[in-house]
């Protein structure tokens, strides 16, 4: 009789990619749409007029940046994952 194997761990790759992607994409578009937003938000006015000043001026900010950021959150990612850095993806130790 052979001897049982332990069955593969459940790995959910896809799951955590797009988990790491989604991620490095928000924290991309933070540093690329945040110096407008600290100059909308040191402009004195009352606190719903300014809200609605860095509500306006996040859209049209982040609008022109979506595919740099996109592309960056890719390579990024794909990078992340070749190199063995992400937890999940790294190779099991034996």
């Amino acid at each position: 009789m052979e001897p049982r194997r332990r069955p593969e761990p459940f790995r959910p790759v896809a799951t955590l990619g797009l988990v790491y992607f989604a991620a490095i994409f928000i924290v991309i578009m933070l540093v690329l749409i945040s110096p407008t937003l600290w100059e909308v938000a040191r402009v004195a006015a009352p606190a719903e007029e300014k809200r609605r000043l860095i509500e306006i001026a996040a859209r049209d900010a982040a609008r022109p940046k979506l595919p740099i950021a996109f592309i960056a959150a890719l390579g990024a990612t794909a990078l992340a994952l070749r190199a063995g850095v992400l937890p999940g993806f790294r190779p099991p130790r034996r």
